[in-house]
């Protein structure tokens, strides 16, 4: 069992418990296993921690050396966020994808698999599955990590999700509550704001988190978001009424609430990431997700001592801080058992090791038209590169190059942006066949010009659409992957190719 060193008061160890740091680094600082022993309960890995399964491995095994019940969370969404494979990109479709193929089984073994990849690598909460409705088209950060923009559809595949995740082992914490789906912002630049009425809200924010309540999701993530038929003054991570009366009251929830990242803008440009966290315990979070961009010891110094600091002054109810720290303990207690429950799958069943190829083979949608030549000889594909929002990172690589270069050798590629990506473009590619690649085309004008551009020279040109697909396919063969995982590449140049 844990010992927590002596000393450490037990509202002290409240404080640190309900903390989700991050950390530089593929093993653990001695600041962090000294933190561990005084009582920090959870980790949060990201992309800069990992560098093989091998050595995540090792690395939760060295954190669980000093606190064997410790929480190691991170966010695998699969698809285009991923941080298990952030160097090579992911062998899983995104949401997206699987919300294409709507078959809530193949949802259900996607999770299942990639929930047995993360306990095998010793990880017990995933900052996943994504909920949100993805209503507004032009959303900057939600897209493709929503199962779609159909209430019932988000509903049935996140219940799914949070199923096979379990299944593994590995806690689901389910995203953005109330909902991110009909927002214009990205939270890690600003506060966006949903301005739609109650009954909206209830018919189509709210229903897949009722479902995955009822799929029984261990935890679920607050949104930096404002929604004035909720609460017109609190964004919904810092509101009580969102928080406590919503999520708590009307829908029953009583598992752990974790914080979006603190550090995002949305909250740390209006009040800072030490009052904001309290106020997130005190509406009614249970743990303070921090560390994407803030992540060393003064951070988990700081948060740790304005929550005890905000009981001291009365601001915090003491009883609050315990509740929050208990539920977390509670989640790790859960994360045992169930790791013990599904340690038999740990070997892949037969079928499961390549679901995820199998799901980006049926999330396609592929349009030939009678023109259409077959591709034999090695392409040129046309990278068009919009920029990547926070939550995705611009390290993961994407597109269907890599793949295309191991069916056709020879393949090159180019990266473009902006008014003259087209024109560049065509110079260096010469006479060879164009591949353009691009991601949600409907919300870059430039990326649409470029492709009027390209077509106009070369109608055969072939369109692989790596985003979510509004606009109408166009070339002689328009490929719709919905998402942009390496898996989901793998896909479309297996059709390009003809194989």
């Amino acid at each position: 069992m844990t010992t927590i060193a002596s000393g450490t008061d037990t509202l002290t160890r409240d404080a640190l418990t309900v903390l989700q740091p991050g950390f530089t680094g593929t093993t653990a600082p001695d600041w962090l296993l000294r933190r561990l022993g005084e009582g920090l309960a959870s980790v949060g890995l990201f992309g800069r921690n990992i560098a093989s399964p091998d050595q995540l491995a090792a690395l939760t095994a060295q954190l669980r050396a000093e606190r064997d019940d410790v929480l190691v969370a991170i966010d695998e969404e699969g698809g285009d966020v991923t941080r298990l494979e952030v160097r090579t990109g992911s062998s899983f479709p995104g949401n997206h994808a699987l919300g294409a193929v709507d078959d809530v089984s193949l949802t259900h073994d996607v999770a299942f698999e990639l929930g047995r990849r993360l306990a095998a690598c010793g990880v017990n909460l995933n900052w996943a599955p994504s909920a949100d409705v993805n209503s507004n088209p032009d959303n900057p950060v939600i897209g493709v990590r929503s199962f779609g923009a159909d209430t019932d559809l988000v509903a049935r595949h996140t219940a799914a999700y949070v199923t096979g995740l379990q299944a593994a082992g590995v806690a689901a914490c389910t995203k953005h509550f109330p909902g991110h789906g009909d927002t214009a912002v990205d939270s890690h630049h600003a506060l966006p704001r949903i301005d739609v009425d109650r009954p909206v809200l209830d018919a189509r924010e709210l229903a897949p988190f009722r479902a995955a309540i009822a799929a029984g999701t261990r935890a679920v993530m607050s949104a930096h978001i404002l929604v004035p038929a909720l609460d017109a003054d609190h964004p919904a991570t810092l509101s009580r009424r969102i928080l406590t009366g919503l999520l708590r009251g009307e829908l029953g929830y009583d598992g752990l609430i974790v914080t979006d990242g603190m550090e995002m803008r949305a909250i740390a440009a209006a009040y800072g990431i030490e009052r904001g966290s309290v106020l997130a315990i005190a509406a009614g979070a249970d743990a303070i997700c921090v560390g994407g961009g803030l992540a060393d010891d003064d951070t988990v110094r700081l948060l740790r001592d304005a929550l005890v600091s905000a009981v001291r002054t009365g601001e915090l109810p003491e009883e609050r801080l315990a509740d929050a720290a208990a539920r977390v303990r509670d989640l790790a207690r859960w994360t045992g058992s169930a790791a013990s429950a599904a340690s038999g799958t740990h070997p892949a069943p037969d079928g499961h090791a390549e679901v995820g190829l199998v799901a980006a083979r049926r999330a396609l949608a592929v349009t030939r038209t009678e023109s259409y030549v077959p591709v034999t000889e090695a392409p040129y594909v046309a990278l068009l590169t919009p920029v990547a929002n926070i939550a995705v990172g611009d390290e993961t690589p994407w597109g269907v190059a890599a793949e295309l270069t191991r069916l056709l050798p020879g393949t090159e590629t180019g990266s473009f942006a902006g008014e003259d990506a087209a024109v560049v473009a065509l110079s260096v590619a010469g006479p060879r066949r164009v591949v353009a690649v691009v991601r949600d085309e409907h919300r870059h004008p430039w990326m649409a010009t470029a492709l009027d551009t390209l077509l106009a020279a070369r109608p055969d040109t072939i369109v692989v659409e790596m985003g979510v697909p509004q606009a109408p396919p166009r070339g002689t063969l328009h490929i719709a992957t919905h998402g942009a995982a390496n898996v989901c590449g793998r896909a479309a140049a297996e059709v390009i190719a003809g194989e």
